[in-house]
C-alpha cells in the first residue's frame, strides 16, 4: 500500500469517528492525502464557474470523489487526478446539482455532520448549507492533525531534500552577492535560485530583515524596503525556503555586509549558542514545547538582549510553513519523535546591528536532528 493510499483509509476511519462525510478542497490537506499538490498562489484569485466544488469527497467505506470544474482540468489540473473518481463540472452547469447527487448517494442522515478542511471557503460552506440545511460543520484538518503532526520517516526525507535545495541556493546567492545590491537584487536571486535547483517557487515569501546604523527596520513595507541599497556596514538576514515534493522549508542566515564589528559577531554568536540550546532541549518524550522555548531564549536573555528577542522560538512545519505545535511559552505539548520544529532564534535592532538563524529541527530521543546545518560562522561579504 502507497503512503497515500494509507494516509486516505486511516483519514475515512477518523471521518467515521466525528463526521458522515468529508470535504477537503484543492490545498494543503488534500495534497497530503493524496500527492495532488496545489500550485503556486496568486496575490487576487483566478474566479471560475463552479471553484467553490473543487475537491474531494470521502465517505468512510467508499472511494473518494474528485469534483473540478472544466476549467481546472483543462488548463490547471495538478498531476495525480487520474487515480480518482473525476466528475467534471461542464461550464454550464449547475454546481449544487452535481454536487447534490454526491450528497444523495452518501445517504447521509438528516442531521449530516461534514468534516471540512480548514483550507475550505466561505462559498463552499454556504453553499454545502444551502444543500443541507441541518448540517452541523466539523473540522477535518483538526482530525488530520494526529497525522500530519508525527512525520514519517519518508516525509523527514522529503522535507531533508527540501533543506538541501534551500542550503544549495543559498551557497549560490553568497557567490553573487555584492555590497550595493538592492533588497530586490537579493530576494530576487534568492528565488531565482530555488527555482533554478527543483523547488516550484518559495514556500513563503521571500524576506530579509535589515538593520544598521544606516538601515532602519522595515519589517512589512516590501515596496519601501525592496529599492534599497545595502550598503556597509548592515546585517542582512535571510529568511526563506524551497518547496519540495508538497513539503515545505524555512532557513535562515546572517549576512554582514562590510567587515563586521563587535557588535555583530556577538549578537551572531548569541542566536547560534542559543539554537544550538534549543535543539539539544528539543528530547522527544522528556520536554514540553514551551521548555524548549525557555532554554533557548535563556542564552539571549542571560546575556542581557531578552528584549530584542521578539518572537517565539520556533513552530512545527512540513507540509505547511507554519504548522502547530509551537515552540512558545504557553504550549504545552510533549515533543514527541518525529515532529519537526523550526528552532529560529534572532537579535533585532533598529539602527544596530541583528542576527538570526533557522533551520528545520527533527525531535529524537537525545536531542534535536538538524535537516540543514552550514553556514554556521557569520557570512561576511566585503
Amino acid at each position: 500500500m502507497g503512503a497515500y493510499q494509507e494516509r486516505m483509509e486511516t483519514f475515512a476511519a477518523l471521518v467515521a469517528e466525528g463526521a458522515d462525510i468529508a470535504f477537503v478542497p484543492i490545498g494543503t490537506d488534500l495534497d497530503y492525502l493524496t500527492g495532488i499538490h496545489r500550485d503556486i498562489p496568486n496575490y487576487g484569485r483566478n474566479l471560475h464557474p463552479g471553484m467553490w466544488l473543487e475537491g474531494a469527497w470521502i465517505v468512510p467505506g467508499r472511494a473518494p470523489i474528485l469534483t473540478l470544474p472544466r476549467m481546472t482540468v483543462e488548463f490547471g489540473a495538478a498531476g495525480g487526478i487520474e487515480a480518482y473518481d473525476v466528475r467534471v463540472l461542464g461550464d454550464w452547469d449547475d454546481p449544487a446539482a452535481l454536487v447534490k447527487g454526491i450528497l444523495a448517494d452518501a445517504r447521509l442522515p438528516e442531521r449530516p455532520r461534514i468534516a471540512v478542511s480548514d483550507d475550505t471557503e466561505a462559498e463552499s460552506l454556504i453553499e454545502l448549507q444551502g444543500l443541507l440545511p441541518d448540517a452541523r460543520f466539523v473540522s477535518a484538518t483538526r482530525l488530520l492533525r494526529r497525522l500530519r503532526t508525527i512525520k514519517s520517516p519518508q516525509e523527514i526525507e522529503t522535507l531533508r531534500a527540501a533543506g538541501k535545495i534551500t542550503e544549495d541556493a543559498f551557497q549560490a546567492v553568497i557567490g553573487n552577492l555584492k555590497i550595493g545590491m538592492t533588497e530586490l537584487d537579493v530576494v530576487a536571486e534568492v528565488d531565482y535560485q530555488m527555482k533554478k535547483r527543483g523547488s516550484l517557487g518559495p514556500s513563503f515569501t521571500t524576506s530579509l530583515y535589515n538593520t544598521g546604523p544606516n538601515h532602519p527596520m522595515l519589517f512589512g513595507r516590501r515596496l519601501q524596503s525592496w529599492p534599497r541599497v545595502l550598503t556597509a556596514p548592515v546585517s542582512v538576514l535571510f529568511d526563506f525556503g524551497a518547496v519540495h515534493d508538497g513539503m515545505c522549508y524555512d532557513f535562515g542566515r546572517t549576512v554582514s555586509f562590510g567587515a563586521p564589528s563587535a557588535e555583530q559577531v556577538k549578537v551572531h554568536r548569541l542566536i547560534m549558542d542559543s539554537q544550538a540550546a534549543g535543539i539539544a532541549a528539543l528530547k522527544a518524550g522528556a520536554v514540553t514545547c514551551e521548555e524548549v522555548d525557555r532554554v533557548a531564549r535563556a542564552v539571549i536573555e542571560d546575556a542581557g538582549y531578552g528584549k530584542y528577542f521578539r518572537h517565539r522560538l520556533g513552530h512545527g512545519i512540513g507540509w505547511d510553513v507554519h504548522e502547530p505545535p509551537f515552540l512558545t511559552k504557553g504550549d504545552t505539548t510533549v515533543v514527541e519523535e518525529g515532529m519537526i520544529f523550526t528552532i529560529e532564534p534572532s537579535i533585532f535592532q533598529d539602527r544596530d546591528f541583528s542576527a538570526r538563524v533557522e533551520d528545520c529541527i527533527v525531535a529524537r530521543p537525545n536531542g534535536g536532528e538538524a535537516l540543514t546545518s552550514g553556514f554556521q560562522d557569520l557570512i561576511v561579504i566585503e
